[in-house]
């Protein structure tokens, strides 16, 4: 099976923050796969940036060090590594001074779509998209890409988008989330909206509840001061699982464009209720197993910020109204997954005993790491006897489905390329930015407030025990993290 490229017109790159960690791991790799494909243009060129002097040369080599590093061997074929280097150029540029800006601005063609990716801290987004105005770089064919986190409350939030909007118009701007360049979120959309047979079910007559989990095995060694002043509210439910979120409870769109979709995301952030305190756990991982504790690695012995957080969730709509959303993620967890669960309502009258033992119907949406669907279902269990029920998954894996000769792509490759293109579907608009802020700033407001502690639990579990009272008081439970 092979999948179809849509190629593009030549384009100019330029990345900020080039010598960068995100760089060397995700986006240049990404870029190499996509000229792998055939999807980059002769005429494509990819100029890296950072306040360090380097030669172009010497960026080749980086570049090329980083994809062997990052890329499997066999996906490097030879010269096709040499003949993507080629395209790299390199400028020093002092980011918030003048340094390198009339270099940066000769770089560019004024024929060709111009990206400038900032790799950077936030607090420099604003200041790079000025340089750029001032030297005449935003042309009307001109995007600006800018990663998370998007502001730390609602007010810097505002701030950061007034800043890129006084030089770029809202079409020009890109906020990416990587979680929406996922094959399996995008595919939550067509299982949706391209199957007759869900989209009838897709409301709360049908569907009891919806787990949402993004766990990670890793703790915050490395990035622990960051993370201190962020923690799991900020760092990952205001943005990712709101995402994931927007795109499992959205109504469908009128048609599949950019406004369309994200018109339908941001009603849902509007129609999220408060949550309450008593709807909320948080949580911070303690040493244990010959690991270290939060503390540690944030290097704060009196840290109070949490590394796990759960929550329910309600949605103010008719679709609904009475079915949960129950939303979680923790470092130090079990195992690294995301994925989605939607739990279907039991039968109203189940005729066959022996079946109250049995979870019911439920769909699970496999982000990471084995990118999949699989529908769980209850069958006969073969044999004579009588009448005894069993669970089956009806289970479709990408690596299965489609074959070893189709490579799951990277959410970079697929975002990057979006931006080349000009396809906004998969970014976050700035009111939608912000309207989540200001659903996460009451919560986040609410333990400040009180000097709230999070409860202490062992790495390599699922989470602190209040976590798991938050479902059983309703009468459910989690579905166990790397539950097969």
């Amino acid at each position: 099976m092979v999948s179809r490229v849509i190629p593009v017109g030549p384009f100019d790159l330029v990345i900020f923050g080039a010598t960068g960690d995100l760089a060397r791991r995700k986006i240049l790799p990404g870029l190499f796969h996509r000229f792998q494909v055939g999807q980059m243009p002769d005429e494509a060129r990819i100029i890296g940036s950072a306040r360090s002097p380097m030669s172009q040369a010497g960026f080749r080599d980086m570049a090329g060090a980083a994809i062997r590093q990052y890329v499997p061997e066999a996906d490097q074929a030879g010269s096709r590594l040499a003949q993507f280097l080629e395209r790299l150029d390199y400028v020093a540029v002092d980011a918030s001074g003048d340094g390198g800006w009339p270099e940066l601005a000769g770089k560019l063609r004024p024929e060709a779509i111009r990206a400038f990716y900032l790799s950077v801290s936030p607090s420099l987004f604003g200041v790079i998209a000025g340089a750029l105005q001032r030297a005449g770089m935003n042309t009307a064919e001109s995007r600006i890409v800018v990663e998370k986190p998007f502001g730390h409350d609602l007010a810097s939030a505002e701030a950061l988008n007034a800043g890129l909007r006084h030089c770029f118009e809202e079409h020009q701007i890109y906020r990416i989330d990587h979680y929406l360049g996922k094959e399996t979120v995008q595919n939550l959309m067509v299982l949706r909206f391209a199957n007759s047979l869900y989209e009838p079910l897709w409301n709360s007559t049908h569907i009891d509840h919806v787990q949402i989990t993004v766990a990670e095995s890793v703790g915050v060694q490395g990035r622990g001061e960051y993370y201190d002043q962020a923690g799991a509210m900020r760092d990952m439910v205001q943005n990712h699982l709101i995402q994931l979120l927007c795109l499992t409870a959205m109504e469908p769109p009128s048609k599949f464009t950019p406004d369309a979709v994200r018109n339908e995301k941001v009603k849902v952030i509007h129609a999220l209720e408060p949550v309450p305190s008593q709807d909320i756990v948080r949580g911070q991982y303690r040493a244990g197993g010959g690991m270290d504790s939060y503390r540690d690695h944030a290097g704060n012995p009196d840290s109070t910020t949490e590394s796990f957080i759960a929550l329910k969730v309600s949605i103010a709509n008719w679709r609904w109204a009475g079915t949960p959303f129950y939303l979680r993620t923790g470092k130090r967890l079990r195992e690294r997954v995301s994925e989605i669960t939607v739990v279907f309502r039991d039968p109203p009258r189940m005729i066959f005993q022996g079946a109250q033992n049995l979870r019911g119907n439920a769909l699970i949406i496999r982000l990471q790491p084995d990118e999949g669907i699989t529908l769980r279902t209850t069958i006969k269990d073969p044999g004579p006897g009588g009448m005894r029920l069993t669970e089956v998954a009806l289970d479709m894996s990408f690596a299965d489905a489609l074959g070893p000769e189709v490579r799951t792509q990277d959410a970079y490759e697929r975002l990057i390329m979006d931006v080349i293109r000009g396809d906004q579907t998969l970014f976050m608009r700035g009111d939608e930015a912000e309207a989540a802020w200001a659903w996460a700033d009451p919560i986040i407001a609410g333990w400040q407030d009180t000097q709230g502690v999070p409860d202490a639990y062992d790495p390599g579990g699922s989470g602190p025990e209040d976590a798991l009272m938050l479902l059983h008081r309703d009468g459910r439970r989690w579905r166990g993290i790397g539950e097969k």
